[in-house]
């Protein structure tokens, strides 16, 4: 169904024969042609809806709860700028565990792939407590196996590093960023056919040198 709405181009292969005024053409999808969301738009609850995928959804099948057709997966990928859906949409538990297998090979559940800041805080200011170091903060190894000075609001007092970070396995990296892909957004059906019907606007041509028709336009490589 996206592929059938993408505009088609014509180009020249190889010339036929000398002296080259004609040439053989192929004709195929011109995927050079990108269709992409205005960011800014997610910031408007008016048009989307926040969905976490649970584990084992597809996008076919999301598609199919959302817009009652399988086949519209497409608008999921471009209303959400996937690039590539293969790396922006979670994976089930044992494809991750795989895919983490064959990426850190015998380092994967024991290798460290950083340190990072826990939640902590020293002292209250104006009655909310403080926290010197947002948490998730990345850190060096010499930052969790040394002690750090912080002030608590009266003098200074020393915290041992791995009391206020920890090390994150090469797993544990991976389970967190699948879990970060798990929050997307669906169009809401009101605008759906509009978008639609916007998408096939766009995916047309307009009278140029190399037009043909509002499907097709010749190029030369």
């Amino acid at each position: 169904m996206y592929f059938s709405s993408i505009p088609d181009i014509k180009y020249n292969l190889k010339p036929i024969s000398y002296p080259f005024s004609e040439s053989d053409f192929i004709t195929t999808k011109n995927f050079f042609r990108r269709y992409k969301i205005n960011p800014d738009v997610f910031g408007y609850s008016i048009y989307y809806n926040k969905y976490s995928v649970k584990e084992g959804e597809r996008l076919d099948t999301i598609a199919k709860k959302a817009y009652g057709d399988q086949f519209y997966d497409w608008v999921i990928v471009l209303t959400n700028n996937f690039m590539n859906p293969q790396f922006s949409f979670p994976v089930d538990s044992y494809s991750l565990q795989k895919i983490a297998e064959y990426k850190y090979g015998d380092e994967v559940y024991s290798g460290i792939h950083h340190y990072e800041v826990t939640y902590f805080a020293t002292h209250k200011v104006d009655g909310l407590w403080f926290s010197p170091i947002k948490e998730g903060t990345i850190v060096d190894e010499d930052f969790y196996n040394s002690s750090h000075k912080f002030w608590n609001g009266v003098d200074y007092h020393t915290i041992p590093g791995n009391q206020i970070s920890k090390a994150v396995t090469n797993i544990e990296y991976e389970e967190a960023e699948n879990e970060k892909r798990r929050e997307i957004f669906l169009l809401k059906r009101t605008f759906f056919k509009k978008f639609l019907q916007e998408f096939k606007s766009n995916s047309t041509y307009t009278e140029s040198s190399d037009f043909i028709t509002n499907r097709l336009k010749k190029v030369a490589i």
